[in-house]
This record gives C-alpha cells, structure tokens and sequence, in this order.
C-alpha cells in the first residue's frame, strides 16, 4: 500500500476579506469598521491580513483608505500587511505605505487578463520586471509575490491549459517576483486538478511556490485546499463569511471561509494559531456591517463539535 503524504504540523491563513470579499460588495465599509476588523482579526490570532488594494478611487471606492489601513496594520506586532497592486503606479505606493508584501495578479486566461488588467499576461510580465527595479531601486524590503489567477479555468475563455500556467510561472520569478500563487480565481478546480498542477508547479517554483486561493463556487473549495495540503502547501487566503467572488465569474461564492478552513486544519491537527471564539465574535460583527449582503460558510450555523471544545477546568 502507498504511504499517505504528511500533512504540515502548521499552517497560515492570509485573511483577504478586506480586500477580495469588499471589493466585490457595492456598499463601502467605513474606515473605523474595517480598524475595527484588522485589530479584532489580529487578536484572534491571524498573523497575515490582506488589507486593501492600491488602485484608483474612481474604480474601487471601497478600498480607498487602504494607506490608512497599512499603518494601523503595521502598529500590530508580528502581522504580515499584504496589498493588492495592479500596475506600477499602485507598487509605488504599496512601497511608500511601508506595507510587508505586495500581490501581483497575473491570469493564465488571455481572456480574463484582458478583462481584469486590460494587458496580456505577457505584457503583465513586463511590468512585474519595471515593479522588481523599483523595489529594488527603493532600496525597500516589500515582498514581491505574483498570484496566477483563472489557473485551472475561466468563465471567458474555457479551459485554461497547465502547459500555460507552468511557462507563465517561470516567467514570473525569472522576471523578479519573490514567490508565487495558484488560484482558482472562479471555482472550476477539483481535487485532482489541484494535485496535479501543484505537483507540476513546484517542480517549478520549489519553495518559492508559497499559496494557493480556492474559491467555493461549486462546493469544492475545502477539498482542494487539502488537495493542495497534500502536495506541501502551508499558507491559503480565506474570506471571512466566505464573502467576495471574481465580477468575471457570474454566482461566485467567493473564497473559502476563514473560519470553515481553520476548523478544518484544526480539526486534522494542523496549527494554525487562531482562537475559534474570537473569530466566530468578529464574524458576527461582520455580518452586522454587512447586512443585506449574502454570506456564505457553515461553521457558524453548526458550531464546533464537542470534540473541539477544551476540556472544562476542574475547581
């Protein structure tokens, strides 16, 4: 009988919440809330958040205070500050907020890369080589880290093929990035697919391979996401409340839940450092914020299982 792979003893939920699930909601999330959020995150133990985006006002007004949020952010010892940028224009900024890490997104579909970016994925690899120079230039320490979107389909073109995803992926770290990302930006993986492309990325990428974003669009978001466990991946982005969801993709559920992925690591001994109570509480916060939006996730409707509960102190 073949041995079983080892699962990590640990691994990191990067919270992207703030930045994926707002920015696909039409109402705008005032600025002491999402403070409010980061600080209530951080104190139920997430040492990586996705706090906004650097892109125009005019297109994302809901992330317009990200500057903002960097700073509070980066007041919070031992926190990862990530943020979204698409262009040169939003790495200058990203770099002078002081922020830790900075998202590249790159689409293996030449059709969503057009529609996202309104740039070939090839000319999305031009610009990662000027962002490399600048950072550089800047003398900063900012992460570069390219996340492939549409990696294993898109609503606009259909299938998207490995062969693509791979030769895109050593263009990407031959053109600077630091790391890079797989995601099934509009739920059409399966657990299959997730092995096998991992496998063959890593061959790759090694350990600069270093995340991977699943969305619940069709149910499988959690399987995939141990689908990639299985394959050595230890860090994944989770929405809490499952909230956001490609605009490319038409019913998009949005990612994975935070809380239903930390129970499911938890559950299968696999560290992740956060406190269920806390985050179930800023859930609940969320979800008052967020009234009239639809959510997602099923942890909060069932609760933990008594097996998860901590034995009750004897007085």
């Amino acid at each position: 009988m073949p041995s079983r792979p080892a699962l990590p003893r640990r691994a990191m939920i990067r919270e992207v919440g703030l930045r994926d699930g707002l920015q696909s909601i039409s109402a705008v999330m005032p600025t002491a809330q999402k403070l409010q959020w980061i600080q209530a995150a951080y104190e139920a133990g997430q040492r990586e958040i996705e706090v906004g985006s650097f892109v125009p006002a005019r297109l994302l007004p809901q992330l317009a205070d990200t500057a903002e949020l960097v700073a509070h952010a980066k007041t919070l010892p031992g926190l990862v500050t990530s943020v979204l940028v698409p262009n040169l224009k939003g790495a200058e900024r990203a770099i002078e907020s002081g922020a830790d890490l900075m998202l590249l997104p790159i689409s293996a579909s030449h059709a969503h890369s057009l529609a996202n970016l309104r740039k070939t994925p090839d000319e999305v690899v031009e610009e990662i080589v000027r962002i490399r120079a600048l950072r550089d230039a800047s003398g900063s320490a900012i992460c570069i880290e390219v996340g492939m979107s549409t990696a294993f389909g898109c609503t606009l073109q259909g299938r998207v093929e490995p062969g693509e995803v791979l030769r895109l992926l050593r263009a990407v770290l031959d053109a600077g990035a630091d790391r890079v990302g797989l995601a099934d930006t509009v739920g059409y993986a399966d657990p299959e697919m997730v092995r096998l492309l991992f496998e063959q990325a890593f061959l790759v990428a090694g350990d600069r391979l270093n995340c991977g974003h699943f969305h619940d669009t069709r149910g499988l978001g959690m399987a995939n996401v141990y689908a990639a466990l299985q394959t050595g991946v230890t860090r994944f982005d989770a929405c809490l409340a499952g909230i956001g969801g490609c605009p490319h993709a038409p019913g998009a559920s949005g990612n994975v839940a935070t809380e239903d992925l930390a129970y499911m690591l938890a559950s299968m001994g696999i560290e992740t450092g956060i406190d269920f109570d806390k985050l179930m509480a800023l859930r609940t916060r969320v979800a008052g914020w967020l009234e009239g939006e639809t959510l997602h996730g099923t942890l909060w409707r069932a609760g933990l299982p008594k097996t998860m509960r901590p034995a009750p102190t004897l007085t």
